[in-house]
């Protein structure tokens, strides 16, 4: 008996011209082979998979329908070995992630910087000049 061949073509979702792109802008790297494009794109794709759907795990336990910056800092968190590299490279979130919207907005706009000589805000721009006499003008 003939054994049949059951081998499928494994093809990363990122275009290898692309990945080979992006290789490219390291100055240490000059030639690339296919199969070095073929794993970088194939890991890429698989830790990208990885991170969201720990992201995604985070924002359901958080009871939420989106991901956000703060769901991806704690799914990198709790995973080691992204952890290590990953963390620095995030920015930090601005917002809690637990407080509605309403929440977070300021009732009270933040106090005014004094202005430098010389200069003034875009708003006064915008804005129309105070009410002042109207001017007349005589046609003679």
């Amino acid at each position: 008996m003939a054994e049949e061949d059951n081998t499928e073509t494994i093809r990363p979702e990122f275009p290898i011209g692309r990945v080979k792109k992006i290789m490219k802008l390291d100055k240490d790297i000059n030639k690339i082979t296919s199969e070095a494009m073929f794993l970088v794109a194939t890991s890429t794709e698989l830790f990208l998979r990885l991170l969201a759907e720990s992201s995604a795990k985070v924002a359901i336990e958080k009871k939420r329908k989106t991901i956000k910056l703060e769901h991806m800092r704690i799914a990198v968190k709790r995973h080691q070995p992204m952890s290590d590299f990953l963390l620095d490279s995030l920015p930090l979130s601005t917002q809690p992630v637990d407080r509605p919207a309403t929440e977070r907005t300021r009732s009270n706009p933040a106090p005014e910087k004094p202005l430098p000589a010389g200069t003034r805000r875009i708003d006064d721009f915008f804005r129309k000049p105070p009410s002042e006499d109207p001017v007349e003008i005589n046609v003679s």
